[in-house]
């Protein structure tokens, strides 16, 4: 089963957190990376743009018109979000939990329920 798991995060957090700190947060974020790629668990990591990089797209006329932000007016955003391929609940439970911040910041898991056919 197919798992997402979130993190959020906003700009004060990551103003407070101090820069000779951010080489060893990344370091351990890799090294998470890395160990559950090589057991094939981790299909992707993805760090997502400051929320003012945002943009909303809609289509007008037929064309794509773009707005600046993200749709919710929130101060916390969806900062990156990982997908697991694990073969329970608990195991994706497991792998989120060992997440390097899941002790200072909870970490949002959601089973994915439809995936759509890759030959299609």
């Amino acid at each position: 089963m197919k798992y997402v798991a979130m993190i959020y995060g906003n700009q004060a957090k990551w103003d407070s957190f101090p820069a000779e700190q951010w080489p060893e947060a990344i370091a351990k974020q890799e090294a998470f990376n890395r160990k559950y790629r090589e057991t094939g668990e981790l299909l992707g990591a993805y760090g997502l743009a400051d929320a003012a990089s945002a943009q909303l797209i809609r289509r007008k006329d037929g064309a794509a018109v773009a707005t600046d932000g993200p749709y919710l007016e929130t101060k916390e955003y969806l900062a990156s979000f990982y997908l697991f391929d694990c073969e329970s609940l608990e195991r994706a439970q497991e792998i989120a939990a060992d997440m390097p911040f899941a002790d200072v910041d909870p970490v949002e898991l959601w089973p994915i329920l439809h995936e759509s056919a890759a030959d299609m």
